[in-house]
């Protein structure tokens, strides 16, 4: 299958964030009441689904979108601590200039994805679909397909959690795994992806398709 556009995720697919959220958690667990993490506990959880995250640190659903917040806020208070993985930049920028239409869709905040994307990287994308939305990711998708006027089989949603995998399936794109990120590349293996991509130059074989 080729593909006409490609919609990314933000945090753990272009922005190494997991330092920077490892860093912050105790202290968003303080606030909101749930159990705090040591290191180790911390890189198990990496390797847990959002929901097994929640679990583990007796969080209940309902204060997910209030901790998220939390999270986007203190990202917002500290500028430049987010780097994009390497090679993200320049797979970017050779997808646009290839022709492929790029698209964003992330929980997090419009405001702090385009800082740490950079004006001139951020001005790739065609379309933001941004914040926590008590629609999910799956709406905010299906929006952006429609905003491109792309049929959904020849869109792509690239992620690294098995949450993106459902999102894409209930949206009726493709979904694109990625092995950086969050979530072990075998899990997302077990969703059934449509591409599977080792590292961000691995993100050229859109624009070859």
């Amino acid at each position: 299958m080729s593909y006409q556009l490609a919609i990314f995720d933000f945090d753990g697919t272009l922005a190494d964030s997991w330092p920077f959220f490892v860093s912050v958690f105790n202290d968003i667990a303080d606030q909101h009441g749930f159990r705090r993490v040591d290191a180790c506990q911390a890189e198990r959880l990496r390797h847990y689904g959002p929901r097994d995250i929640m679990r583990h640190v007796g969080m209940p659903a309902w204060k997910l979108p209030i901790a998220s917040r939390s999270f986007i806020d203190r990202m917002r208070g500290h500028p430049g601590q987010i780097p994009l993985f390497d090679g993200v930049e320049s797979a970017l920028r050779a997808l646009d200039q290839a022709g492929m239409r790029l698209a964003l869709v992330s929980s997090n905040a419009e405001d702090n994805v385009r800082r740490t994307l950079g004006p001139e990287l951020a001005s790739l994308f065609r379309h933001y679909e941004c914040g926590m939305s008590i629609f999910g990711k799956s709406a905010r998708i299906r929006k952006v397909v429609r905003q491109a006027r792309t049929p959904p089989e020849r869109a792509l949603y690239v992620g690294d959690q098995t949450t993106d995998a459902e999102a894409a399936r209930r949206a009726g794109v493709g979904f694109g795994a990625v092995s950086w990120g969050y979530a072990p590349i075998e899990a997302l293996r077990n969703a059934g992806p449509a591409r599977e991509f080792g590292a961000p130059g691995d993100l050229l074989s859109l624009a070859a398709s």
